[in-house]
């Protein structure tokens, strides 16, 4: 079966919901918020809506966005998704400065932490390479092909990040899988050398991020997984150093039969300069704070931050690096059933400014609407409207939780079912 035949076969078995995603600037020059094929961005400094500037149609996007990232230095900023498109965008002009087309659709992307490598993966298991020495930001259009760095071998990569110091990229899987790989000097020509494998999960890894501080510069890896755990790593070695088991363990989520007792982690962020991480559940109304304990390699649930006022569930977290903000998004594409298919709505949590839980200054609370970086504007510009009905985002939340369970949650077949596909594949050789 050819890749074109496996999507087909993916879009036929459910309508494909895409969560959305929110990304923000280093220092917070300007958030962005994908939501299917639409990317969003607002300047808080500016107060007013970004506008993008692509040469290479009316649209950026022509299918659901499924990553997007801000560099380390804040200078660019990637959107990439179904459309088997990849963007690399100046994040001071928002000029696409080059548009790099894949060959599968991509489900994750990483920025080196020098910028001058864009790393995507595909559906298929391959992670590329584009080299964008040369490029200063100032160019209108750049033409880039991608080279292949490495593969998981038709395994979906659920996640993608450079290590802090860049000496590796570690990429993540729906076979539960984590590889460490170290980046090469001439990446163009692939990588062949693996640090490490970091194995423990025994669900698909869904989310990938790193916890620094002054005192461990090199960082260690945190990984979310549909086993509703999040793991502690020294990826250097691949050593498991921790599990935390975040269903049901500070006694606020639910679970019902169907979900087996999981509760699916979604996405992690790492406070920068912290040793705190935020996780988002499938099943939680908020976030869960984790804390590290980086000397004693330890990972333990600190608390729930509950978000009143609705039925808030983030599908996506992210930080800027000296604010103390964390910003959060709920919401999908194509929902069914509605006459908005797409819907997101934003919320920010302040209080993160100190090194450990103990020390924060404030208790992190969610901002009033009025109260975040560029208030109803930014929301009205990000969201597409200031209010939106709650029953959506319960919907929202139940597709979301649907699509994701057929995309990465292995079929498990019958012995008679395996052997009838067995007879009728049609991808053997034939004999001449």
């Amino acid at each position: 079966m050819d890749d074109n035949q496996m999507e087909e076969g993916e879009k036929n078995t459910n309508v494909e919901v895409a969560p959305a995603l929110i990304s923000v600037h280093p220092t917070q020059n300007s958030v962005a918020v994908a939501v299917g094929s639409d990317l969003r961005v607002y300047d808080p400094l500016g107060d007013c809506a970004v506008s993008l500037v692509d040469d290479s149609g009316a649209t950026s996007h022509k299918d659901s966005i499924r990553a997007i990232r801000y560099g380390a230095n804040g200078k660019l900023f990637v959107s990439a998704g179904d459309d088997k498109v990849v963007k690399i965008w100046s994040a001071e002009s928002w000029q696409c400065i080059c548009t790099v087309s894949s060959e599968k659709r991509v489900s994750a992307v990483a920025i080196s932490n020098d910028g001058q490598h864009v790393c995507f993966a595909d559906k298929f298991g391959v992670v590329w390479v584009v080299d964008l020495h040369g490029i200063d930001g100032s160019e209108v259009s750049v033409s880039k092909t991608a080279a292949p760095l490495l593969a998981h071998y038709c395994s979906i990569i659920t996640g993608l990040e450079f290590s802090p110091d860049g000496q590796y990229v570690v990429s993540a899987d729906r076979d539960f899988k984590i590889r460490v790989t170290i980046f090469p000097k001439r990446p163009l020509d692939g990588a062949h050398e693996i640090q490490s494998f970091c194995l423990g999960h025994t669900e698909f890894v869904s989310c990938l991020a790193f916890v620094i501080t002054l005192d461990y510069p090199q960082g260690f890896l945190v990984s979310g997984s549909g086993d509703s755990t999040v793991r502690l790593w020294d990826i250097t070695s691949g050593s498991l150093l921790d599990t935390c088991e975040v269903d049901a363990k500070a006694g606020h989520l639910e679970s019902n039969g169907s979900d087996e007792g999981y509760s699916t982690v979604t996405d992690l962020c790492a406070i920068p300069d912290t040793t705190l991480v935020v996780a988002a559940i499938q099943s939680l109304q908020g976030v869960m704070l984790l804390s590290c304990n980086l000397s004693k390699r330890t990972l333990s649930v600190a608390k729930v931050i509950s978000i009143k006022g609705g039925n808030f569930i983030p599908t996506s977290l992210t930080s800027s690096s000296c604010t103390g903000l964390l910003w959060m998004v709920t919401g999908v594409s194509n929902l069914p059933g509605f006459d908005r298919p797409s819907v997101s709505r934003v919320k920010v949590i302040s209080g993160f400014k100190k090194s450990s839980l103990d020390s924060l200054e404030h208790e992190p609370h969610a901002l009033e609407d009025n109260d975040i970086p560029g208030g109803t504007k930014l929301l009205e510009k990000l969201q597409g409207s200031v209010t939106v009905d709650e029953k959506v985002f319960t919907a929202a939340a139940e597709a979301l939780k649907a699509a994701m369970c057929n995309l990465l949650i292995k079929k498990q077949y019958s012995v008679e079912k395996r052997e009838f596909r067995k007879r009728t594949r049609n991808d053997r050789k034939t004999r001449q």
